[in-house]
């Protein structure tokens, strides 16, 4: 049995465009009603909004009873963080504020299992693999995992094309406040 399919992930791949919500209100109630409202996902938001592990997985949990697929975005793109992220069962992150290529390549690192990443391989107590319940979760996890890397300030912005071109990178978020802070023209590009 392999990893479970990620629908965002291959929505996109397919270039069908997706309607979401942010959830920064860190509750599960909230994150279920939302879930129940039809988004094709629904993004959970650790930077910004008072979440934790705990009231991540809790999101995860009642989200997961609907077609809404959660998209987490962690405080910060730590490798230790993403690995907790990716074992409580999230498929899809967002990672924040990321400046270049190189920081790009660590994050594909810290999603992937070795030999090519360094993904902790603890999968057997991990809820992403149901406990063990998926026996190849550990080779087939790769395919469903979706790394969405967001580029908030005129670094990241010089260092675009060059961490459009990063494999693994399977999307880049341009930030809100990017387009005060750099010219129309450097947008486009």
């Amino acid at each position: 049995m392999p990893a479970p399919r990620n629908p965002f992930k291959a929505a996109i791949k397919a270039g069908r465009p997706q309607m979401g919500c942010w959830l920064g209100l860190a509750d599960p109630y909230v994150a279920e009603i939302s879930a129940g409202a039809g988004f094709d996902w629904l993004l959970i938001d650790a930077e910004h909004a008072p979440n934790d592990l705990r009231s991540i997985i809790s999101q995860l949990q009642v989200i997961a009873a609907f077609d809404s697929h959660p998209v987490v975005r962690p405080t910060i793109g730590e490798a230790w963080m993403i690995k907790q992220l990716l074992d409580a069962g999230a498929q899809t992150l967002l990672v924040p504020m990321v400046e270049s290529a190189a920081q790009a390549r660590e994050l594909v690192q810290a999603v992937t299992y070795p030999p090519h990443g360094i993904r902790g391989v603890g999968s057997a107590l991990a809820r992403a693999s149901n406990f063990s319940g998926i026996p190849d979760y550990l080779t087939t996890a790769q395919d469903e995992i979706c790394l969405l890397v967001q580029v908030e300030n005129c670094a990241g912005m010089e260092a675009l094309d060059e961490i459009l071109q990063v494999e693994g990178v399977d999307g880049v978020f341009i930030g809100p406040s990017v387009n005060r802070r750099v010219k129309r023209d450097q947008i486009a590009a």
